[in-house]
């Protein structure tokens, strides 16, 4: 895959950079900060842009607001940002289009190659990934929404929001994947999220989670 990368350490580029190469991919632009993120988003159109939330020159949300500017203009842009910490409105900000393709990590999930390549590849496939213990922050907000599914159904969502499939659902539970799609046709119903084709729902669910919980 082609890749962007921004960040305003040369260190963190660079080990990005070696990490994805020898993984076989290709980074086609290394920038420093936000406009350069945007800019390289639009020029190159990769696969997949890497950014970090805080950047110059204040090294607050720069990099996030760049995110968000780049799927304003390219809705279909795959990204996943980076932080140093859980930042649950990051996350919201982040994910209220609601269209998929982006993924929320800390930068320590890194330093585990297979999960972090992983969670690049569920991105580019139009996946949701949410570093697990940014949904732990949201298990622990409980808000009505949340309140009426089963514990069961807690647990099934919250992998969900990690970009887990049905399959890897069911393995995680050892369950079955039927026992899995039954959770998840009732987590939709009770949420208020019916078939429609134009909408992802597992993305809905967990933006609607999301939202309720982080008030």
């Amino acid at each position: 895959m082609r890749i962007v990368i921004a960040d305003d350490s040369v260190l963190l580029r660079e080990g990005l950079r070696l990490l994805l190469t020898e993984a076989g991919h290709e980074v086609v632009a290394q920038v420093a900060d936000g406009p350069g993120f945007v800019a390289a988003m639009t020029e190159h159109r990769p696969d997949i842009g890497v950014v970090d939330v805080r950047m110059p020159p204040s090294h607050t949300d720069e990099g996030l607001r760049a995110a968000v500017e780049v799927r304003g203009r390219w809705p279909q842009a795959r990204i996943v940002v980076l932080s140093q910490y859980v930042e649950v409105s990051y996350a919201d900000d982040l994910l209220a289009g609601g269209e998929g393709g982006v993924g929320y990590l800390l930068k320590d999930r890194v330093s585990d190659v297979d999960d972090f390549l992983g969670a690049l590849d569920q991105v580019v496939a139009g996946g949701t990934v949410l570093d697990p213990q940014v949904v732990q922050q949201w298990m622990g907000r409980r808000a009505d929404p949340v309140a009426a599914l089963t514990p069961r159904e807690r647990e099934v969502l919250a992998l969900m929001a990690e970009g887990r499939s049905n399959q890897a659902i069911a393995q995680a539970l050892h369950v079955t994947e039927g026992a899995v799609e039954k959770h998840t046709q009732r987590i939709f119903a009770k949420l208020g999220l019916y078939a429609d084709e134009s909408d992802h729902r597992r993305v809905r669910a967990v933006l609607g989670w999301l939202r309720s919980t982080s008030r």
